[in-house]
């Protein structure tokens, strides 16, 4: 045991020390094996000067930098340079001898195959052996029908004949049944990747239900979230819940999440909170990033587990590694957040997506020659969203268009599809310096910071750190968020300016607000080392957070919200219960919203007000104003809870404090002036009263119903507090109206009376009717105060 410790861990160490021999590119020495794997690393940084590297939009230099920025440098990786700066404190000389030796002893425990039946039973298999003019280093299925692998035990096979099976008939039986499962998940993954109609993706799904039924690992997986969502395949919660538990047991990381949703949510098992954080723990420890966003934010909201900023900080930061790490120069697919119930409150409120119509509309512009409508289509081709998918090929086809039309935007814009390449546009650097010259010379800032970058990179011209900070200064100043991005990576990193954590935190704010996803890495990473600013655990977990919602698994809200709109309702729920459990605030409003309507026959009618209070209140925890009035609503009415007058009182007033809320304001008066969960008080009602139609213009008409309620409600109020008998009792008609004051009603009343008897008789007169005419008989009836009098 001793000497497997040993071994292992010198086996770790020599991996390290080959990465650390792969990064030092100044030094010749490495042998074969480490040059290839240099080799590789450079190849993904190929586009890049040398002695750089970019991470995430940062620029970080390698060790062959100038004495002057390398001094007081700080990377945000701080990981790898420890794990560098640990390795070469290793004696070198040491370390390789250690290794050979081990290595030596490993090659002698390799355990031996050994032959199965055949002609050479027991005897160990000779590799390599001669087979038909071929050398074999393994076991071959070569020369038999079945398909059963095996070996020579000599090295000539076709002299000696000795021969035997490298597996056992069942082990022979159950490889190939894997194989033909593999091979029908690939035929199905191809269907589902390649056609985008909804009959050709059922069609996959019922190639990966095949493999699913073959033990086939992905297959199961695809195939149980499929069953859950109800995506090409119909919903079916317990099918999902027995495959996940199956998949959990052969250690599926997605499996294991999957099954701690499905305990968290109280879906097909009855919910526990406890077997769900240690099914997420095992996802996340299995590297699921989607287990370690849920626990990141159970950890910072205390969900079922103790509040803890640094965990949740362990768990974000881990998976804003790796969105920031997918982030292209193009950017990534832009996600529509729609709350359900802003649109069913406010059905003229514009969602943010376009209308077939206005496509179409855009689509006939643009093809009449509208430049701006080319601009248009091109831009929201290439990110996605609002309704349109992501089409590089189209992006593309538009901003020719436009270019040609001497559009300096979409000129800038094929400059960055050539510098990023795909399948439609191939990677040239070239033809990307060319269109962002012509967009820079124009004074495009999209252009001016896309020729910064490739000053700054290389990339079709020599490194030029002073070109490539004036361009990304021109960009900025104009306000485009890549431009200030980049300014602040250079002063972040003190490459062409010295370094300045100051400046370098302003532009990442500046382009932060523009909602560039890696300015809101960056600003995390500072605020997390207290790099240029003071630490802040809760400001980096709430970037990072940011971040991580970015992910590509965002996507499932768009999903979600189409599940909705076709009226599946018990997809649409899961979908949102799933992303709620990441953290997803507008998911946790829409599941609420939708359990809240009673339009989801999953979840049990007993259960639909105390699960949407649930999520009610992890929305309103993070400020979304209509959850928390409707937490006030639920207490005040007694859904999913007790009635509790003095619990809705605080909400209201949280709404009415901290999001100045027109309704929350409303409702406190509404309280104050029936003393419900507070003690009564008309003056306060019209207080809160004015300052809801203060708040808002549509409250100005409830506001002005209730203020005539309230005046009339204060004014039989007084009355009744005042004694009527003792009032009339004070008072001195003749001191008031003077002696003869009942001679002047008398006189007042008989006026009025000969007023009303002279209008009635005026009245009862009859109209004379013109001799000779007669009034023509209608085809229908008049109504009878239209008839003319007797």
């Amino acid at each position: 045991m001793g000497r497997r410790a040993r071994l292992g861990l010198v086996l770790c160490l020599a991996a390290l020390w080959a990465g650390g021999l792969a990064a030092a590119d100044e030094e010749g020495n490495q042998d074969e094996s480490l040059e290839s794997k240099t080799l590789s690393a450079e190849d993904q940084v190929k586009d890049h000067s040398t002695g750089t590297r970019v991470v995430a939009g940062q620029i970080f230099l390698e060790s062959g930098k100038s004495d002057s920025q390398s001094e007081g440098e700080e990377n945000f990786h701080s990981q790898e340079e420890e794990k560098e700066n640990s390795l070469e404190e290793l004696n070198s000389l040491e370390m390789s001898n250690l290794l050979n030796k081990d290595l030596e002893e490993a090659e002698i425990q390799t355990p031996v195959l050994t032959a199965i039946g055949g002609t050479a039973d027991g005897e160990p298999c000779h590799f390599p052996f001669l087979f038909m003019e071929k050398e074999y280093a393994e076991c071959t299925a070569d020369g038999r029908e079945d398909g059963r692998l095996w070996c020579a035990t000599t090295y000539d096979y076709k002299q000696d004949q000795k021969w035997g099976f490298c597996e056992t008939e069942e082990q022979s039986n159950k490889r190939r049944q894997m194989q033909e499962a593999e091979d029908v998940y690939q035929t199905g993954m191809k269907i589902l990747n390649e056609s985008s109609k909804k009959a050709q993706k059922k069609e996959a799904y019922q190639y990966l239900l095949k493999a699913a039924d073959m033990n086939h690992t992905k297959a199961m997986e695809k195939v149980s979230y499929a069953l859950l969502f109800g995506d090409y395949l119909k919903q079916n919660i317990q099918s999902s819940k027995e495959l996940f538990e199956k998949l959990t047991e052969e250690g599926s990381p997605k499996g294991q999440m999957a099954l701690g949703f499905l305990y968290a949510s109280g879906l097909g098992v009855n919910s526990s909170q406890a077997k769900a954080l240690v099914y997420y723990t095992f996802g996340a420890l299995g590297g699921n990033l989607i287990a370690h966003m849920i626990l990141g934010y159970r950890y910072w909201a205390g969900i079922g587990v103790l509040q803890s900023c640094e965990s949740a900080l362990t768990h974000y930061r881990l998976v804003a590694n790796h969105v920031a790490s997918d982030i292209s120069l193009t950017g990534g697919t832009v996600v529509q957040r729609i709350r359900l119930a802003d649109e069913v409150e406010n059905p003229g409120m514009a969602s943010g997506m376009l209308e077939e119509d206005l496509i179409q509309y855009y689509q006939f512009l643009a093809e009449k020659g509208d430049v701006q409508a080319q601009v248009g289509l091109g831009q929201l081709h290439l990110h996605g969203g609002r309704g349109v998918e992501q089409n590089h090929q189209r992006a593309f086809e538009y901003f020719n268009q436009a270019a040609n039309a001497g559009n300096s935007h979409a000129m800038a814009f094929l400059g960055k599809m050539y510098s990023e390449g795909s399948d439609v546009v191939p990677q040239s650097n070239e033809t990307a310096l060319q269109y962002f010259k012509k967009a820079a010379d124009m004074g495009n800032p999209v252009g001016q910071s896309g020729l910064g970058m490739a000053y700054l990179y290389g990339r079709g011209v020599p490194v030029n750190y002073e070109l490539a900070l004036k361009y990304f200064q021109k960009a900025a100043e104009q306000g485009w968020v890549d431009g200030q991005l980049q300014l602040g990576s250079m002063y972040y990193n003190g490459i062409g300016v010295k370094r300045d954590y100051k400046q370098a935190l302003k532009y990442f704010n500046l382009a932060s607000q523009g909602g560039h996803i890696l300015a809101f890495y960056n600003l995390a990473q500072m605020h997390a080392t207290g790099t240029g600013v003071m630490r802040s655990c809760h400001t980096a977990v709430e970037l990072f957070k940011n971040v991580c919602e970015r992910g590509r698994w965002s996507e499932r809200l768009m999903t979600a919200y189409n599940s909705y709109k076709d009226g599946d309702s018990n997809s649409a729920v899961v979908q949102y219960l799933l992303l709620a459990e990441q953290g997803y605030e507008v998911a946790q409003s829409n599941a609420a919203f939708i359990l809240d309507q009673k339009e989801a026959s999953i979840v049990g009618e007993n259960e639909t007000y105390p699960r949407a209070l649930l999520h009610w209140n992890r929305a309103a925890s993070q400020g979304y104003t209509v959850a928390r009035i409707k937490l006030g609503d639920y207490h005040f009415y007694g859904f999913g809870t007790d009635v509790d007058y003095e619990t809705a009182f605080i909400h209201y007033r949280l709404a009415s404090e901290q999001q100045h809320s027109a309704q929350a304001m409303f409702n406190l008066g509404y309280m104050h002036e029936k003393g419900l969960g507070i003690k009564q008080d008309i003056h306060l009602a019209k207080r809160f009263y004015d300052m809801a139609a203060e708040a808002s213009p549509d409250a100005q008409v409830p506001v002005f119903l209730a203020l005539c309620k309230l005046g009339v409600i204060y004014s039989l109020q007084y009355v009744r507090e005042m004694n009527i008998r003792e009032v009339f009792s004070h008072i001195d008609m003749d001191q008031l109206l003077g002696p003869e004051w009942d001679l002047y009603l008398m006189t007042i009343i008989a006026l009025l009376l000969g007023t009303i008897i002279a209008y009635r008789q005026r009245q009862h007169q009859a109209i004379p009717r013109p001799a000779g005419l007669r009034p023509a008989v209608p085809q229908q009836e008049p109504p009878p105060e239209h008839q003319p009098p007797q």
